[in-house]
């Protein structure tokens, strides 16, 4: 079972169809949303520095959409890597689109944390790719 996921999504919607199939199947103690990159980056800041004092958790899996308001998934990927962020190597980022262009997803090849990309909502198949190629050894 996985600590904790962070899902990053502007859709209510989106938000909570995926949180009630992750809570469904049972794969993480814990689910955060983030309505924005912006926000994700404050969340990432505040628990994934090693600060003593923290009472939040590094993820270990970000689900992230691509098209958001205030600071997209390429902005936050930008943010993330300048920020140094990527350097905590068991956080594991997918992508999640609507519609993801030919140019988006070449964009995507860019950046060494992002290891897949899904179409919105996620599936209990896409999930348990996840869980099978990314986290064998934190099944339950």
């Amino acid at each position: 079972m996985l600590d904790l996921i962070l899902l990053v999504d502007d859709d209510d919607t989106t938000n909570f169809l995926n949180k009630r199939l992750l809570e469904d199947m049972g794969v993480a103690k814990e689910i955060v949303v983030a309505q924005n990159g912006k926000d994700a980056i404050n969340y990432l800041e505040a628990s994934c520095r090693g600060n003593e004092g923290s009472v939040t958790k590094c993820p270990d899996l970000i689900f992230l959409d691509i098209k958001m308001p205030v600071m997209d998934g390429f902005s936050f990927l930008e943010e993330y890597q300048r920020r140094n962020l990527d350097e905590q190597d068991h956080v594991i980022i997918m992508m999640l689109t609507s519609s993801a262009s030919f140019y988006d997803l070449e964009r995507l090849k860019n950046y060494k944390k992002v290891k897949k990309h899904y179409s919105k909502t996620l599936t209990r198949h896409d999930v348990q790719e996840v869980l099978d190629t990314f986290f064998i050894n934190k099944k339950n």
